[in-house]
């Protein structure tokens, strides 16, 4: 992660903030002046004078310190050499360049506030204050003031890489809730189209028959509505199957029974054929199929029985299924194509949940018209 800039973790600058630091500007020019205006005013009376008037203008320039940092602190350090009272504003500068922790800045910050410190000091202090005592006070002065700004950069630099990668961790964070919550509304829903599609398609069709077929005696009339509740609740059943997929929010158990798996495929087929559809099925599988696999196939057998009923009544529908665990599952539907619109609704969105399906376990489904027939034709890969 490449370092931010200085200006993007700088705090902003209150009332507050503007107070305390100019109360500690004013402390440390009055420790560097008070001792010295004394022998400047031997020295000359416009000397002492000329130092507040340098001070002055110091504490002015210092407030633009953050728009030309190293500029401000340059100068100022270049007015320390003569002037004592400007010694605050230079300090608070050259700390604030090296709260910007960038080499080159501070060791030219630093150089020309040990020379200046030096000269002054010089000019100021009595003839008998050894020169190596002068040094190293004004090194460790200067090392000082440097050294406390570059931690201070640190620390700033620190709390705004944190907050940016909590920040960043939430968005990501509430990015992936918003992606699981979307999957599982579709999974759902791709479950519910599945399921309901063909039952509802079985009412329908005993609900039409009812409907064109006349003079029917009350027996045959009550045999047929018996089938009607017996899909409706049976169509109930597997919409409860299908929230079982839902896990309960304390346990994190399934709250019903698991959905169906290749197993199933045997009773999916004598269901459809007791309710009028014609079906010549034929399963070359003789390995245990895994579970996710098992289930796309199923969905997928499922979706074309549904299809003939809806679009195809009476025609002869062939399943083939082969595969191992070497080559996957191979499904094969196929079946004559109906005349005329279908009366049963459908949003048509079957067979595109069943190609993302197939997708998210790393197949694929085709379909399409081969002459007068529909060709349906999946193939599953046997880890799904």
């Amino acid at each position: 992660m490449e370092r931010p800039d200085p200006c993007e973790y700088q705090p902003p600058l209150r009332l507050w903030s503007h107070l305390w630091r100019v109360a500690v500007m004013l402390c440390l020019s009055a420790v560097a002046w008070l001792p010295v205006w004394k022998h400047q005013a031997d020295v000359s009376h416009a000397w002492w004078v000329l130092d507040l008037a340098i001070g002055a203008a110091g504490y002015v320039l210092v407030f633009w310190r953050r728009r030309w940092p190293l500029t401000v602190a340059v100068v100022l350090a270049l007015a320390g050499a003569v002037s004592g009272s400007v010694a605050g504003p230079s300090v608070l500068a050259a700390a604030s360049v090296a709260t910007r922790r960038r080499w080159r800045e501070i060791a030219l910050v630093g150089a020309v506030n040990f020379a200046a410190a030096q000269l002054f000091s010089v000019l100021t202090s009595p003839d008998d204050d050894p020169i190596w005592l002068i040094l190293i006070a004004n090194a460790i002065a200067v090392a000082a003031v440097l050294g406390w700004g570059m931690y201070i950069g640190s620390r700033r630099e620190l709390i705004w890489t944190l907050r940016n990668r909590a920040e960043r961790a939430e968005a990501e964070q509430e990015l992936r809730v918003q992606q699981a919550r979307g999957q599982e509304q579709t999974r759902i829903a791709r479950e519910m189209h599945d399921v309901l599609a063909h039952r509802i398609s079985q009412i329908s069709m005993h609900a039409g028959a009812l409907a064109y077929r006349d003079g029917l005696r009350p027996e045959e009339v009550r045999a047929s509505a018996e089938v009607i509740r017996d899909k409706a609740h049976e169509a109930l059943t597997d919409l409860r199957g299908v929230l079982g997929v839902l896990r309960d929010g304390t346990t994190g158990e399934r709250t019903l029974t698991p959905q169906p798996t290749y197993a199933d495929l045997a009773g999916l087929v004598d269901e459809a054929e007791e309710s009028g559809v014609r079906i010549e099925f034929e399963d070359l599988v003789h390995d245990p199929v895994p579970e996710a696999a098992g289930r796309t196939v199923y969905r997928i057998i499922q979706e074309g029985i549904t299809n003939v009923r809806k679009h195809a009544p009476g025609a002869l529908l062939t399943v083939r299924v082969t595969g191992s665990p070497d080559d996957g599952i191979d499904v094969l539907l196929r079946n004559p194509v109906g005349f005329g619109p279908t009366r049963t609704p459908g949003a048509g969105l079957g067979l595109v949940g069943l190609s993302e399906r197939a997708e998210l376990r790393g197949g694929r489904l085709d379909h399409g018209r081969d002459g007068s027939t529909f060709v349906l034709h999946g193939w599953i890969p046997w880890a799904a």
